[in-house]
């Protein structure tokens, strides 16, 4: 059964050691001293921590929980624990149950397993974690996990999660010091949010299990074209299944009771797919539960007998799978810097951080286009579904118009006839979130926040938001700099922000980015297009982008290097996987299948003729077989290209760039020729002898 919203309150957070609880449970002046530590980022006094830990094993136990796990996010994009129990022997063959403070602030794993891309060898193999106390310990079945940072011996990051706790770090102290600038003393911390919009496909479980593309890869090799596809337009926002809504209830349930704010669900565009999107919330909390939120999915989706496929595109034809990354900054008081305000003050301040994203966004955008880079997500960007590679920024005509007015000193609307100066005017007062959606474009201001919509569906988000948060605090920290100085700070401001807007107008592009035009505009402007990963990844290198991450002290260059190497080895192995799968798919399933058919044909027309002599025309089955004949030869043919282009990549050393060049370059086209010839077989191939489910029955089977 669904919860009932009326009982919604008592259920939410049900199993998380949240703030209410450790209020409850927590001494007064322990619980001070946790927050002031969180609040503050200071190192955890052992003996708080101990009675944290204790209160927290009670409340975990009286929940169920036989167990405890520092959960954390290693460089393989999802979330990895190491279950231990709270069982300790006391002796005589009796045992209690314990969890200390040191066990809840620090663990130790085997950390050999996981990439690090030559952070260390396998035979330095300790790996720590370290208890994110920002974000709240919950319970998860019967074990109780406690987010963790996860490092090496040598203390680099070997994780998703410590970047960004650096990232929010670097933003906080930099936006702190804009703050003041404007008189903000009451502010003592300001922290980015984001609330990420989930895509995904459901499908249903045996038909999942009888493709080994789905299985081995998470996307469709090989898949003609169903009939109907999503040309209608009637699935988008459309009613919802009944096992789909009964999925989505649980869904909902389950990340209730871990305190995640999912709040709105519908139909996407493509058949199948879905969407999820959840209540805003500090950007470190956020990446937890969306790591949550995919796991949940994946979860429940088989207790109602579906799979869940999260691969940005796991069939041709249809839109692929993103994440929409609404990101935003606020301060502790409560105050949305990226929201205009009602005062010529507040929007002075208004201007001054959304020209600092203009700026970042524009200085930046190689790195936030590396941010999204998988073998998965160069399907679907570029498409007709999904931003394309290129970065831009849409701003809406309201505040476009701002913006121009102040970059060339000229009036602005019909009324307002007066130049805009910087804390005079600024902006004329107009109703809140007056820009239009612009699905095409990759970075969108809606009102009072940022939509990055580049993200691909399986990604972690912290890759995306330590990109953000970086970039975003190292030009506020140029604004700073340059503005602390200053003997007239309302003329400094409009200079900077004038300036600012003149010197990044390119990035700024409110018109359709899925029209070629685009594309060829956006180089005489000088953006950069960077289709695939292997094009962008190089630039996570390039001295200025080792700059703005070591300056700002979130990765070291050892640490970029690392996940450059990363990356690059995962692009590689996701081709390789691939192309083995068809080819195994081909030769073992495809090429048999087709020509048990084309026996069946002959063997039809052999008889026809022998019983029916001249009377009978055999003409259909006779083209029919010449045909299929010719094209199960090439697809054979193309099979054993792709074997041998596979021979070729497999015997490459060394240069980790020019193996990824070759899996984009050579594998790539060989799987391309492969499918076309295998889904042009497809429809011409009996159903009965076709050997897997066709993308009629994965699209349109759940009911």
């Amino acid at each position: 059964m669904g919860m009932n919203m009326s009982v919604l309150p008592a259920g939410f957070g049900a199993m998380v050691f949240d703030d209410e609880v450790m209020r409850a449970r927590l001494p007064k002046e322990i619980y001070e001293t946790l927050r002031r530590t969180v609040r503050d980022s200071r190192h955890l006094d052992l003996g708080v921590a101990n009675i944290v830990a204790s209160a927290m094993k009670d409340w975990a136990i009286e929940k169920g929980a036989t167990h405890f796990t520092h959960w954390f996010q290693p460089l393989t994009g999802v979330t990895a624990e190491k279950h231990d129990s709270f069982v300790s022997p006391v002796g005589d063959g009796k045992v209690i149950m314990e969890f200390s403070g040191k066990e809840l602030v620090k663990g130790e794993s085997d950390a050999s397993s996981f990439p690090s891309g030559g952070l260390r060898a396998t035979f330095e193999a300790r790996g720590y974690t370290a208890w994110d106390a920002t974000s709240y310990a919950f319970i998860k079945g019967n074990t109780l996990c406690i987010p963790t940072a996860f490092c090496s011996y040598g203390g680099e990051a070997l994780d998703k999660k410590t970047p960004l706790l650096r990232s929010m770090e670097a933003i906080n102290r930099q936006a702190l010091r804009v703050l003041r600038l404007f008189g903000n003393e009451d502010v003592t911390s300001v922290k980015t949010t984001v609330g990420p919009e989930q895509e995904y496909f459901l499908i249903d479980r045996d038909l999942f299990d009888k493709r080994r593309d789905l299985v081995f890869t998470g996307r469709t090799l090989f898949g003609a074209k169903a009939p109907k596809g999503q040309e209608l337009d009637d699935h988008y926002y459309g009613s919802i299944k009944p096992r789909v809504a009964a999925f989505m209830r649980e869904v909902d349930e389950e990340l209730w009771k871990l305190g995640v704010l999912a709040k709105t669900e519908h139909n996407e565009a493509a058949p199948a797919q879905h969407e999820l999107a959840p209540v805003f919330t500090t950007t470190n909390i956020a990446a937890d539960h969306n790591q949550l939120t995919m796991e949940i999915l994946q979860r429940v989706a088989g207790k109602h007998g579906l799979v869940c496929l999260l691969h940005e595109k796991p069939f041709a034809g249809v839109n692929g799978s993103g994440k929409h990354n609404n990101w935003s900054i606020s301060t502790d008081t409560g105050v949305n810097l990226l929201e205009p305000g009602e005062t010529p003050h507040d929007n002075a301040q208004f201007l001054l951080f959304l020209a600092a994203v203009i700026k970042a966004v524009d200085d930046y955008q190689d790195l936030l286009r590396v941010s999204v880079a998988s073998a998965g997500n160069d399907h679907r960007l570029g498409a007709n579904e999904a931003p394309p590679a290129i970065v831009s920024i849409f701003l809406g005509d309201e505040i476009a118009g701002v913006l121009d007015a102040i970059e060339t000193d000229s009036p602005y609307g019909q009324k307002e006839k007066e130049l805009l100066r910087i804390g005079v005017h600024t902006l004329p007062k107009f109703p809140k979130d007056t820009t239009d959606r612009n699905r095409t474009s990759p970075f969108a201001f809606t009102g009072n926040k940022f939509e990055f919509r580049m993200l691909g569906s399986s990604a972690s988000i912290s890759s995306a938001n330590v990109v953000l948060n970086t970039a975003v605090a190292d030009t506020l920290r140029v604004f700073a700099d340059r503005l602390e100085g200053a003997e007239d700070l309302n003329a400094a401001l409009h200079a900077l922000i004038r300036e600012t807007i003149k010197d990044h107008r390119r990035i700024l592009f409110n018109g359709n980015g899925y029209d070629d035009s685009w594309k060829k505009e956006a180089e005489a402007r000088g953006l950069l297009n960077m289709p695939t990963t292997p094009d962008c990844l190089p630039a996570m290198l390039s001295e200025k982008n080792v700059r703005l991450f070591t300056e700002n002290k979130v990765l070291s260059e050892t640490e970029l290097h690392s996940r450059f190497e990363i990356y690059m080895e995962n692009y590689c192995k996701v081709l390789n996987i691939e192309a083995q799968t068809m080819v195994d798919m081909a030769k073992r399933e495809i090429v048999p299948a087709v020509s048990s058919y084309l026996g069946k044909l002959s063997s039809d027309a052999n008889q026809m003729r022998r019983f029916l002599g001249g009377a009978v025309d055999t003409t259909v089955e006779e083209n029919l077989v010449s045909t299929l004949s010719a094209c199960n030869a090439t697809c054979f043919a193309r099979t054993v290209q792709l074997e041998r282009a596979l021979d070729r990549f497999h015997a490459m050393k060394g240069d980790i760039r020019s193996r990824a060049a070759f899996a984009r370059d050579t594998l790539i086209p060989a799987m391309e020729a492969l499918r076309e010839t295998a889904d042009e077989m497809e429809p011409m191939t009996a159903k009965d002898y076709w050997p897997f489910p066709t993308y009629a029955d994965l699209l349109f089977s759940v009911r």
